[in-house]
């Protein structure tokens, strides 16, 4: 284990040459040994599990969350190699996002966002491809990614009565909801209470956003009020529980102030459990009240909408099974994971088994759903399953992860023997993600450990250090750590998908181009000026090695709206426009139109050239930018009114 973690990949690789094994890999994943220690032997195993040759591919898509960094990162596995970065919340200059007019308009007045748990779409509980859903915890927002084209398509938000959009993005079976949850409690409809009024005035909300089975735009559907808890993860049934969902809560106490011993008093937070079906038909019924425009539930008078569940001190994560079966939650505060059963849940809430309420939602009894409470070790958080009857947890306060098996357990089972193998990880390990771990059908051969500090454990960057991944093989009895890479701050969660899975685009095609400003040809290449509005709008034309038009002229304080096609149908025949001076910055894939709009405030010439690599004559694709000074005659129009002129020179010479 020590021996192979310090070591870059290229090391492993040369020893793997050495012990004599390498040659005849071909690509192939071995078996690994299982041995605990990294032997010459397994250092062997874990650069052959590990190495993807040039000019070969992973066999998993990773997408990680970015964080307060506001994006997505793309990595494949089992290289661990950083693919792309999709930007999302954040201005992100490598790709122009948030600086043509479509992005700036998505990404409002924020520009950054903070992503915590991205989920992709479902089909009969399995992924399938289409998009990936994911949450703004900061400013409250939720955001879709296309993937057939990894581009943001939509944020939806600020979500109404929601602060911190934590418990977020759990997507139900076939992807009809991305189901929210606030992590904090405040006064609904942005009104305003003091906190000595927290316990009357102050509510949660869990929230159904309906996604459109057809093209994946989000709406908001319905909200429910909770309790004045603090809301953190969730999960979406299976199987015999599909149609419910499940959150944890912290601070059922219900405090202010210092929450580290306010939000700590009781033994038992709570896990909410919703029957999302119930509240999309109680929202159909008109069983709602409005708030802000927003259609509200008040579980407390519509029975059967949510209950609460009992579950460890200061729970984090809720996780159910592949079966659909078995809901685990751990509590950080606890040494242990419990494990419910929702046949008894079922059960509990048919025999009203309740345990007094908690704002009228009914308690259900604990002791009737609890199957066994697995001693998993210190600080759990979050599990993910194989497929194979076993689950696999995060231990925050250990730094490892913990394999467990799941029921169904022989009478009289000591709870101690469930724990079959506990893999220690560097350092501080948060969540962790098996492949396809959170769907009916997970792969069950590789685990990701996204750990909360790397603790030196690359060249010294500073002070300001990346994240540590960790590679797990979990192929055999015993886990296998195999490799490690570095992320930017901050992977919370991350999906694990089969590349089969992901079917992206290679071009846009140009019999697709819904864009009205698209153009096709140079000669379709126009600038036009509204002197009246003083608003300059042209089409701009980009291929390999030039724009049309090279020049464009523009008076000073005019609005200039360009829109820039890539006539490319080739793969990464990228091109980039970005106009010096006035901080706009985009690139346009092939096939795809772009927009920018700026004011031209001050006269003068401004080159504006190609800043994505194209071709050999890349320096060369460049314009100007003229901003006549007020009062002087412009050279491009007749008389200074809004007169189309087409770019060739010829259409130039005709207009003066």
């Amino acid at each position: 284990m020590k021996g192979l973690s310090g070591m870059s990949h290229a090391r492993v690789i040369a020893l793997a040459i050495a012990a004599g094994g390498l040659a005849a890999c071909g690509g192939v994943k071995p078996q690994l040994a299982g041995q605990r220690q990294m032997a010459t032997g397994d250092v062997q195993h874990a650069a052959l599990a590990t190495y993807v040759k040039p000019g070969d591919l992973d066999k998993y898509y990773l997408f990680y969350s970015g964080g307060h960094s506001g994006q997505v990162f793309v990595a494949g596995v089992p290289s661990m190699r950083h693919i792309a970065t999709i930007p999302v919340f954040a201005p992100y200059p490598g790709t122009g996002y948030g600086f043509d007019e479509e992005s700036r308009k998505m990404l409002g007045d924020f520009t950054w966002g903070d992503v915590h748990h991205p989920a992709l779409s479902k089909t009969d509980g399995d992924y399938d491809g289409r998009w990936l859903f994911v949450n703004d915890n900061a400013n409250n927002r939720l955001a879709r990614i296309d993937l057939r084209d990894m581009k943001t398509k939509q944020i939806l938000g600020p979500i109404p009565n929601t602060m911190g959009n934590h418990g977020s993005s759990m997507v139900t079976n076939n992807t009809e909801y991305a189901l929210v949850a606030t992590r904090f409690s405040v006064p609904l409809d942005g009104q305003y209470a003091p906190l000595e009024e927290y316990k009357t005035k102050y509510h949660g909300a869990v929230t159904g956003i309906r996604v459109d089975p057809k093209d994946g735009t989000m709406s908001v559907g319905w909200q429910i009020m909770t309790p004045p808890f603090d809301w953190d993860l969730g999960a979406t049934g299976k199987g015999p529980s599909d149609g419910w969902a499940f959150w944890t809560s912290y601070n059922s106490e219900e405090a202010v102030g210092k929450l580290e011993v306010n939000a700590s008093q009781k033994d038992r937070d709570y896990i909410a459990v919703v029957n999302w079906k119930a509240a999309e038909q109680a929202a159909k019924e008109g069983k709602t009240f409005d708030v802000g425009g927003t259609k509200m539930i008040d579980p407390a008078k519509v029975p059967g909408v949510m209950y609460l569940l009992p579950c460890g001190k200061s729970p984090h994560g809720v996780d159910v099974d592949p079966s659909g079966q078995w809901v685990i939650c751990s509590g950080k505060l606890q040494p242990t994971s419990t494990v419910f059963s929702f046949e008894k849940i079922q059960q509990a809430i048919a025999k009203r088994d309740f345990k007094g309420d908690e704002a009228g939602i009914p308690v259900i009894e604990y002791d009737d759903t609890e199957i066994m409470e697995v001693p998993v070790g210190l600080g759990p958080l979050h599990t993910q399953f194989d497929g194979k009857g076993y689950a696999y947890t995060s231990l925050y306060v250990e730094s490892a992860i913990a394999k467990w098996k799941l029921p169904p357990y022989a009478k009289g089972t000591d709870p101690k023997s469930l724990v079959v193998d506990k893999i220690p990880v560097q350092f501080n390990i948060g969540h962790l993600v098996t492949a396809e771990g959170d769907t009916r059908h997970p792969r069950g051969d590789w685990l990701v450990a996204m750990n909360k500090m790397s603790r030196g454990r690359h060249l010294n960057v500073g002070p300001s250090i990346p994240e540590s991944s960790q590679l797990i093989d979990i192929t055999g009895q015993k886990m296998n750590m195999v490799y490690e890479s570095f992320t930017e701050p901050e992977p919370h969660f991350a999906q694990l998908v089969r590349a089969e899975v992901i079917k992206p685009i290679e071009f846009y095609p140009k019999a697709e181009s819904k864009d009205p400003n698209a153009i096709w040809q140079p000669s379709e290449a126009r600038v036009v000026r509204d002197a009246a509005h003083h608003t300059v709008e042209g089409k701009i034309y980009a291929i390999r090695s030039y724009y049309e038009p090279q020049r464009i002229q523009v008076q000073a304080g005019d609005t200039v709206i360009l829109h820039i096609t890539n006539a490319e149908q080739q793969r990464d025949e990228i091109h980039g426009f970005a106009v010096t001076s006035f901080d706009r910055n985009v690139v346009i894939d092939p096939g795809e139109t772009k927009t920018v709009k700026f004011v031209a405030r001050t006269s003068g010439v401004y080159p504006y050239y190609c800043t994505n690599f194209c071709s050999a004559l890349h320096q060369e694709m460049q314009g100007y930018l003229e901003v006549v000074p007020p009062g002087r005659a412009m050279a491009l129009y007749h008389n200074g009114q809004g007169v189309a002129l087409s770019a060739p020179e010829s259409a130039v010479a005709d207009a003066r």
